[in-house]
């Protein structure tokens, strides 16, 4: 069962995202449109798709939250990890968006300067955006909920859209200022640029979610860990194989250990049963444990050498 507290923490972090976006989203809407910048506007796009995300991310942990039932005997933490893959792809178009936008703009023949109020704009969602970031992924990391932590980097792409638009807009500015309309250039191009950067974090968050929804092995050092808990155990000689996959919050284990071969099924019932209490009691994200008890392999032919 997922933790009240966790659960609760996690869809903060989820409403946060939506309520701040949709300020942010307003704001740049009116700023782009009244400042005529091209920038601005893309980056408005991207803090509406911001509330799609956060959305997904709140609708998903609040599935995953669900404890396990008859169809779902592993519980519904994948869906933590649907909504990052549903995030990423929000992201990569998002930042698509933002690149199409761009280069539309940057072969218009006369590019208006856009005016102050989307400098303005822009600066707020910056601070703003990044300390949404920083709230989102702290919360995301410390109830290790994979979404939020997605939705978290949605976020900083976010502020990095409007970074750029800072940069281009601050650009045309000076240069209608200076007498350098050339300038006014920056605005599209910086959309173009930071339009790469949202794509490729996209792809990374979507590899991630892939990872998780295909099964894939937990790090080596975790395994790691898990193998020197599970010799400390009384009774097993040997650890022949760990296997570990995470769902949402999380994680099952399936392990098999090598005992003395000579003792009893119930002996060997007992020794696999001191694994399992030993693996639930110190590691929290671990729910289920299934085990497979093996004769130990260098028992066996110890046997055999001295036999012959």
């Amino acid at each position: 069962m997922v933790s009240h507290d966790r659960v609760e923490n996690s869809l903060s972090g989820a409403r946060a995202g939506i309520i701040v976006n949709l300020f942010l989203a307003v704001l740049k809407a009116g700023a782009g449109v009244m400042s005529g910048s091209f920038a601005m506007m893309a980056d408005a796009l991207h803090s509406f798709a911001d509330i799609v995300a956060s959305g997904v991310v709140y609708v998903g942990i609040r599935v995953a939250s669900k404890p396990a039932d008859d169809e779902h005997p592993y519980g519904h933490g994948k869906a933590e990890s649907i909504a990052s893959k549903i995030v990423s792809i929000i992201v990569i178009l998002a930042g698509l968006n933002i690149g199409y936008f761009s280069l539309q703009a940057l072969f218009q023949a006369d590019l208006p300067v856009p005016g102050q109020m989307a400098l303005y704009a822009a600066l707020i969602s910056i601070v703003v955006k990044e300390t949404l970031f920083r709230y989102t992924i702290r919360i995301g990391r410390e109830t290790n909920c994979k979404a939020l932590v997605a939705n978290a980097f949605e976020h900083r792409t976010d502020a990095l859209s409007s970074v750029a638009a800072l940069l281009g807009i601050g650009g045309a500015l000076l240069g209608a200022a200076y007498g350098l309309p050339q300038l006014a250039y920056l605005d599209p191009v910086a959309g173009i640029i930071v339009s790469v950067f949202i794509v490729r974090m996209g792809w990374h968050i979507a590899r991630e979610a892939a990872s998780e929804l295909m099964d894939a092995q937990e790090d080596p050092e975790f395994i790691a860990g898990l193998e020197k808990l599970i010799l400390e155990v009384e009774g097993v000689l040997e650890v022949h194989g760990i296997r570990v996959r995470a769902a949402g919050p999380h994680k099952f284990v399936d392990l098999e250990i090598g005992v003395d071969g000579d003792i009893s099924v119930r002996e060997g019932h007992d020794v696999a049963r001191r694994v399992k209490q030993e693996l639930l009691a110190k590691q929290e994200e671990i729910t289920n444990v299934l085990i497979h008890v093996n004769p130990c392999r260098a028992c066996e032919e110890k046997r055999d050498f001295d036999r012959v």
